[in-house]
C-alpha cells in the first residue's frame, strides 16, 4: 500500500507565492520519479513539473522561471515552489508518484489533489 499526499494549497494575490508538498509512504522500494500535475475546470490536466531519478526535471514552459520542483529523497517527499503567481495559475494541482512497491511492481499513484486560488 502506498498513499501520496499533498499539501500547502491555499489562496493568494497575484504576484505572491505558494509552497506544495506531497508525500510519498507506505510499502516502497523505490521512487523513480514524483511530479505535479493540475487541471483547471474545463480543462485538460496537464504536467506542470517533475523530478525523476538522478535529478532531472522537467517544467511545462508556462511555469518556467517561476516554479521550482525539488525532493527530499530521504523522506519521498516533493516540493513545488510558486512565485510570481497568476491568475492562470489557479487549479487543482495533483501529485504523483512513481514507485516500485514492495512487490517490485512499478506503479503510478495519485494524491487527491489541493486546490491553488490566484486572485487578481
Amino acid at each position: 500500500q502506498v498513499q501520496v499526499v499533498e499539501s500547502g494549497g491555499g489562496m493568494v494575490q497575484a504576484g505572491g507565492s505558494l509552497r506544495l508538498s506531497c508525500a510519498a509512504s507506505g510499502s516502497i522500494f523505490g521512487i523513480a520519479a514524483m511530479g505535479w500535475y493540475r487541471q483547471a475546470p474545463g480543462k485538460q490536466r496537464d504536467l506542470v513539473a517533475d523530478i525523476i531519478s538522478g535529478g532531472t526535471t522537467n517544467y511545462a514552459d508556462s511555469v518556467k522561471g517561476r516554479f521550482t520542483i525539488s525532493m527530499n529523497n530521504a523522506k519521498n517527499t516533493v516540493y513545488l515552489q510558486m512565485n510570481s503567481l497568476k491568475p492562470e495559475d489557479t487549479a487543482v494541482y495533483y501529485c504523483y508518484a512513481r514507485a516500485l512497491n514492495i512487490r517490485q511492481t512499478m506503479t503510478l499513484y495519485w494524491g487527491q489533489g489541493t486546490q491553488v486560488t490566484v486572485s487578481s
